[in-house]
């Protein structure tokens, strides 16, 4: 009889609702993780409390609130829809395995897709969190979710934990499947990944260079020049230098310095569509872009529930099995 296998596939999370408060919960959650604000708990917290979640709560409210469809947030949604391509695939190969989604932060949980797994008296368990190159602030994240969720439980079954897969060949083929029926010659093409804290890389954190590794596998694999692609970094939060060249600057650097006026973006570190592409690249970095003088801007759109996206998480999960 063969052992039945829990999956859980993880991502950053997202509020309950469009709203102030749920998302002043989401962020209090997020914000006071130290693997994402190391600051001193003294200094930080009630500068969170009192300035930063009042303010930024009332202002992402809106933008979440314009990116938000009637299922939920694009992150809950394709994380769903994630979930049960993955289980099909899963079936069709007559695999005892059961998918659950754990967040970092929000619902559903860790905890809770842990618990679901334990009813269903799962023999082995496999974490894949849905960053491809690994990060302190996103890998490690999970597994301390995870580890302190396992904490709980008086019975601990096996488990495996994928650390990363930013030269996976299937994530690789799923990336150049999707810019290749959207990539046109005459365009740029810019890699955008969120950025971290430039200090977090002196302590040892390896996300950049695992950024890297990832996009010259890309730009190898589709023979591009080196003035027909670059590298950036977006989503920079607080008055610290994080990982350069942001993208903001870099799009109006090239579309009014270099006259580059035709852009494809990308943003292979996120697994699923969500504010930060939605919004921010697809929103404030494309109209960022146009005034600086460009006159096309196209984003490609994340693996989502791609059938080679989740070729390649049924690729890594059967690996380990």
């Amino acid at each position: 009889m063969s052992k039945k296998t829990g999956i859980i596939l993880s991502n950053l999370g997202t509020p309950d609702a469009p709203t102030p408060p749920a998302i002043a919960q989401y962020l209090r959650q997020f914000l006071t993780d130290p693997r994402v604000v190391d600051l001193p708990r003294w200094r930080w917290l009630p500068l969170l409390k009192w300035v930063i979640l009042p303010r930024r709560a009332a202002r992402i409210a809106k933008t979440y609130q314009a990116i938000w469809t009637e299922q939920g947030s694009p992150l809950a949604v394709i994380s769903e829809k994630q979930k049960h391509a993955l289980q099909q695939a899963l079936n069709a190969r007559q695999i005892e395995a059961v998918v659950e989604i754990g967040m970092t932060y929000g619902n559903p949980s860790m905890e809770s897709a842990l618990q679901k797994l334990t009813d269903q008296q799962v023999e082995k368990i496999i974490v894949l969190p849905l960053y491809p190159q690994y990060s302190s602030t996103t890998t490690a994240a999970v597994f301390d979710a995870f580890a302190a969720a396992m904490k709980k439980q008086r019975r601990v079954v096996p488990f495996e934990f994928i650390h990363s897969y930013h030269l996976n060949e299937h994530y690789i083929h799923a990336l150049l499947q999707s810019i290749k029926v959207r990539f046109k010659s005459d365009e740029f093409l810019l890699f955008s990944f969120h950025g971290i804290p430039l200090r977090y890389e002196h302590q040892g954190d390896n996300y950049r260079e695992y950024c890297k590794q990832t996009v010259l596998e890309i730009v190898d694999r589709l023979g591009l020049t080196e003035n027909q692609w670059g590298l950036s970094f977006q989503s920079r939060f607080g008055r610290e230098e994080w990982l350069q060249p942001y993208t903001d600057q870099l799009l109006t650097h090239i579309a009014a310095r270099q006259g580059v006026q035709k852009i494809a973006v990308i943003c292979p570190g996120f697994a699923s569509d969500c504010l930060e592409t939605l919004e921010e690249i697809d929103g404030e970095n494309r109209a960022l872009f146009l005034r600086s003088g460009g006159t096309s801007f196209q984003y490609i759109p994340a693996l989502n529930a791609a059938p080679a996206h989740i070729n390649m998480m049924l690729e890594l999960i059967c690996a380990r099995l």
